[in-house]
């Protein structure tokens, strides 16, 4: 049986008073985090910014990089419009989507960085990327909730804050404009792979004294109740996650873990198993009405930066490291995957990578599910 509602309920809370905490680690931080909230985004792109960018880069790849907006779809909520960057001509589709939730900005820069880097070098790699691949960037996935510095968007037919991310269900989802009009596009498109970027909450590495600075992680856990069920995406989402931390583990200033919801206190993790997330929906194939009648599905894993600008968890100093870990882990991820390095990569190296012991999962469908009370 699984726990009571109450146990649920009270463990939730708990559970987010400790992820979501930002004052724990600030001696483990240097160059931030803020401990008094005192966060500015004066420094990071604004929604203008970010157009003008797509635009300078564009106008400055001879031809290598096509900007357009998704308007034909739709807008978003407040009337903006969304971008995207294409940038390869070969026949692999890949997703890179970055900032659904407002207040993670520093992830839409590294997506910027990485399309200036296919629109200009040369090099041996970027041009293997761009012959055998197609990228698709949306910079800034939540133009809304990047101007209010919120997590999620304002539905302006209610006044409520929705979180994009957790909008692509069939039951009682796509409330959001920006929901409905990137699951259009998507649908239509038919990615071979996405990577999505976000912040997270503060913790440190299990068994360290680090903060760890930036997390691997898969929406619908690996080995867990929902992800063995489609192709093969329980390995291959396992040998991408690995193929990057073996990648990155030569960088320094990177201190890298599994992503996980982790209770301090216990010192145990809880490994998420998300549905209405974006790129879940896309690895279930969601047909969403009947725009996906195929089913169309793909593998999708995500990267997880610490802090973010709404809660005075991020300080300046250290915003360079944490956008060039970014850059650094999405461009690897990129190139092992379009040259099939990643397919390389013994699946249950995924577990050297450092995690909490497993107490179970968190779902959006039936609560914390723990191992020992759901035969997993």
């Amino acid at each position: 049986m699984h726990l009571s509602i109450l146990k649920k309920t009270s463990m939730l809370t708990a559970i987010l008073l400790l992820v979501f905490s930002s004052l724990a680690f600030a001696a483990t931080n240097p160059g931030g985090p803020s401990t008094n909230g005192n966060t500015t985004i004066s420094s990071t792109l604004s929604y203008a910014d970010v157009v003008k960018i797509l635009g300078d880069i564009e106008q400055s790849s001879k031809g290598k990089v096509e900007i357009f907006t998704l308007d034909e779809y739709g807008k978003s909520e407040a009337d903006r419009s969304i971008y995207v960057a294409k940038v390869g001509t070969g026949s692999k589709k890949i997703w890179i989507q970055a900032q659904i939730h407002g207040n993670e900005k520093l992830v839409t820069e590294a997506a910027l960085d990485l399309l200036k880097t296919y629109a200009s070098s040369n090099s041996k790699d970027v041009q293997k990327v761009l012959a055998e691949s197609t990228l698709y960037f949306i910079p800034m996935y939540n133009p809304d909730g990047a101007e209010l510095n919120t997590r999620g968007t304002v539905i302006q037919s209610t006044g409520k804050s929705l979180d994009l991310n957790r909008d692509w269900t069939v039951d009682g989802g796509f409330v959001a404009k920006e929901s409905q009009v990137v699951y259009a596009y998507w649908a239509d498109l038919k990615p071979d792979f996405a990577i999505d970027l976000h912040h997270q909450g503060l913790k440190q590495v299990y068994g360290t004294n680090e903060a760890t600075s930036f997390s691997l992680g898969v929406s619908l856990a690996p080995n867990g109740p929902t992800l063995p069920e489609y192709k093969d995406y329980n390995k291959v989402t396992r040998q991408m996650l690995a193929y990057v931390y073996d990648e990155m583990e030569g960088y320094g200033y990177t201190h890298i873990d599994r992503y996980q919801i982790v209770d301090r206190e216990s010192q145990v993790g809880y490994d998420i198993d998300i549905k209405g997330g974006v790129v879940s929906a896309m690895m279930m194939g969601l047909n969403y009405n009947g725009l996906n009648p195929e089913h169309h599905s793909h593998p999708a894993v995500f990267f997880e930066t610490k802090g973010n600008t709404s809660d005075g968890s991020l300080g300046q100093k250290s915003n360079g490291y944490l956008t060039k870990q970014n850059y650094l882990a999405l461009k690897s991820l990129v190139y092992g995957y379009v040259t099939g390095e990643v397919y390389e990569v013994d699946p249950d190296h995924w577990s050297d990578i450092p995690a909490y012991p497993l107490a179970g999962y968190w779902t959006d469908y039936n609560g914390i599910v723990p191992i020992g009370e759901s035969g997993f």
